[in-house]
């Protein structure tokens, strides 16, 4: 349903986050921007969506199920090392 990505250019950002993207959509335009961490610990939060209120709680919830995994390849992201990608549902 939706896709996370690390864009490797917001390295420089004051606080680790994704970008939400719709699965499927004709035109990739970032539907969020949810924060990961904050002072280095976990902590998730919308900063901006224009996803339903349900949608965007439905993405949160998976964020914090797989924050380990989803931190981890912002690393390696940002290292320049190869990611995986991961099917997670329900």
């Amino acid at each position: 349903m939706f896709i996370l990505v690390s864009i490797p250019t917001d390295i420089n950002d004051n606080r680790r986050h994704v970008h939400v993207f719709r699965k499927g959509g004709r035109h990739l335009h970032s539907k969020a921007k949810i924060w990961i961490e904050k002072n280095g610990c976990p902590c998730v939060e919308v900063a901006e969506s224009s996803l339903s209120k349900k949608d965007t709680q439905l993405v949160v919830e998976a964020i914090i199920r797989h924050w380990n995994f989803i931190n981890n390849q912002i690393t390696k992201s940002f290292n320049g090392e190869k990611t995986v990608i991961k099917n997670i549902g329900d």
